[in-house]
């Protein structure tokens, strides 16, 4: 969603929405805000933990398009944020106020999206950053390692994904007469499909 007149600090902000897969595309985003006069621009892809495949393939969206360009903006970008005390603080906020409104649970599943397991052989981060995440929340929360675990959704195929998946681990716990199980999606800004 386009914002004219945003500001942050003393300075003006031009927003713009854009997606990998869907509309508004990148491409025409980007042309907005160049249309508004915008010479730098900072991307900031909504994946809090890195991946080649979700945080490398939008950046590489971003730079394709600018790259077509006869003149091409300033770019910067944000990574990732999968440790940021600001981001782990409204994590632990939207668990605090679902424990206040329903109670507390036997466990807490921190399900994030899953990747193929080569994907971590090959040195990509976002295996440890969901870790990471998923720690630094729990501690934010109190909570001890007896009380939250990790799991990995949304495989596909036959090959191996990173493990433990999350409905196997849902079982399990329902095996060991866990009670009540609430499940968090920290890799996640926004609902969408998967979460």
């Amino acid at each position: 969603e386009r914002r004219g007149g945003d500001t942050l600090g003393e300075h003006h902000v031009a927003i713009e929405l854009a997606m990998r897969y869907g509309n508004p595309a990148i491409g025409p985003a980007i042309d907005r805000l160049r249309e508004a006069g915008c010479d730098r621009i900072l991307v900031v892809p909504l994946y809090p933990q890195y991946a080649a495949s979700t945080t490398a393939s939008a950046l590489d969206a971003v730079h394709a398009h600018a790259g077509r360009l006869r003149r091409m903006p300033g770019l910067r970008s944000i990574d990732c944020f999968h440790d940021d005390p600001g981001y782990v603080r409204a994590l632990a906020r939207s668990i605090e106020d679902h424990w206040f409104r329903n109670g507390r649970p036997d466990r807490l599943v921190l399900s994030f999206h899953g990747l193929p397991r080569r994907s971590l052989d090959l040195g990509d981060p976002y295996h440890c950053h969901c870790r990471k995440t998923a720690r630094l929340l729990a501690a934010e929360l109190g909570l001890d390692a007896k009380q939250y675990v990790v799991t990995f959704q949304s495989r596909f195929g036959r090959a191996e994904w990173l493990q433990p998946y999350t409905q196997d681990t849902v079982v399990a716990l329902a095996k060991e007469g866990v009670g009540r199980v609430d499940v968090a999606c920290p890799g996640f800004v926004a609902d969408c499909l998967e979460t």
